[in-house]
């Protein structure tokens, strides 16, 4: 990895590939939500196709909306978010590492939304169950998205935000995908507990990875903070 190109962008698609790991040691129901059921001759590669292309959707959608809203707070704050922005992605790497981010809130109302969405969805054909069920990512009570999704809300602008969620979504895209085509295999060669302890140590790493760009911000070389936030600027 060249660390001069580690930015925020860079550091979403990290998120999302790092969040992607704990993913997998749970996607056992949705594994068997998106098999075709008996008799049902659709390709479970179009079912995945559906599912993930409306989920990376959801999430793009979901940043342009916060970013747009958090633009106003920002007016009165300046640059001082784009600034902390890079350290915000190092508080939530150290989360990840240390298993602290089972600790942040889950909200019981999205649960609520998401159970009503997923009601809406019975009855309906597999594949468009698979499409709905991916634009109904956004309400899982996932404690890393909601941290993502706030700093999507003080991206700076609906744009800045889209994109981190892009990121964000297509880092968990790969991992997800074979894990989906591949349940059984993982379960029965990778435990709960490996695959934790690989969630922690790309965490770290990345934690690390971030920090070492970072270091010019204590006169120690690396890059400063007006370098790190100035993709965004025009």
């Amino acid at each position: 990895m060249d660390f001069a190109g580690i930015n925020t962008p860079v550091a979403a698609f990290v998120a999302g590939l790092t969040t992607s790991l704990h993913c997998v040691a749970m996607c056992g129901p949705l594994a068997c939500a998106l098999s075709p059921a008996r008799g049902d001759t659709t390709d479970p590669r179009t079912l995945l196709a559906a599912y993930h292309v409306s989920r990376v959707l959801a999430y793009t959608t979901l940043g342009l909306v916060v970013g747009a809203v958090g633009q106003a707070p920002l007016a009165f704050l300046g640059e001082t978010p784009l600034r902390l922005l890079p350290w915000i992605f190092v508080v939530f790497f150290l989360l990840i590492a240390f298993r602290l981010d089972k600790r942040l809130p889950r909200f019981a109302w999205l649960t609520r939304m998401q159970w009503k969405w997923q009601q809406l969805l019975r009855g309906r054909s597999r594949l468009l169950a698979a499409a709905g069920l991916g634009l109904g990512t956004p309400l899982l009570p996932c404690g890393p998205l909601y941290f993502i999704v706030t700093i999507a809300a003080f991206s700076g602008s609906a744009a800045l935000g889209a994109e981190l969620m892009l990121a964000f979504a297509l880092g968990t895209l790969p991992l997800l995908w074979l894990a989906h085509l591949n349940y059984g295999w993982i379960r029965a060669r990778l435990s709960p507990v490996t695959l934790a302890r690989a969630q922690s140590a790309v965490a770290l790493t990345a934690a690390l990875l971030v920090c070492w760009r970072l270091r010019g911000a204590f006169g120690l070389g690396g890059t400063s903070f007006s370098s790190l936030i100035c993709w965004s600027s025009p």
